[in-house]
């Protein structure tokens, strides 16, 4: 009876210790998020741009799809460059993917109508 709890309680902190999937794909979000940020030039946004882009074509992930407001905040960006139309579409498929911010998005859209 010892030998099958001790057994059991191996098994089990194995497999609780074992390697679990991120849900979404951030690789390099973090330090282009940082380097805009700190420096707001016109490097630093056209990298986020391209990180933007790269998570939106590779997702990755459990769940395959962008990381939540990545499409918002890089429909943002495009509307502020004057690519109003790609903005705006990246806004309505941030809405499609997490209906629950479309309250917000809703609000942003609202002001370049």
């Amino acid at each position: 009876m010892k030998k099958i709890l001790l057994l059991t309680i191996v098994v089990l902190g194995g497999v609780s210790c074992a390697t679990q999937t991120q849900l979404y794909n951030w690789n390099g979000y973090d330090d282009a998020v940082y380097a805009y940020t700190k420096t707001a030039d016109e490097k630093s946004v056209e990298d986020l741009m391209a990180v933007y882009q790269r998570l939106i074509d590779n997702s990755g992930g459990s769940r395959q799809v962008p990381p939540p407001g990545v499409c918002a905040d890089y429909g943002f960006l495009l509307i502020q460059k004057e690519r109003i139309e790609e903005g705006k579409a990246l806004l309505f498929k941030e809405t499609t993917l997490y209906p629950e911010s479309k309250k917000f998005i809703d609000r942003i859209l609202a002001r370049f109508e």
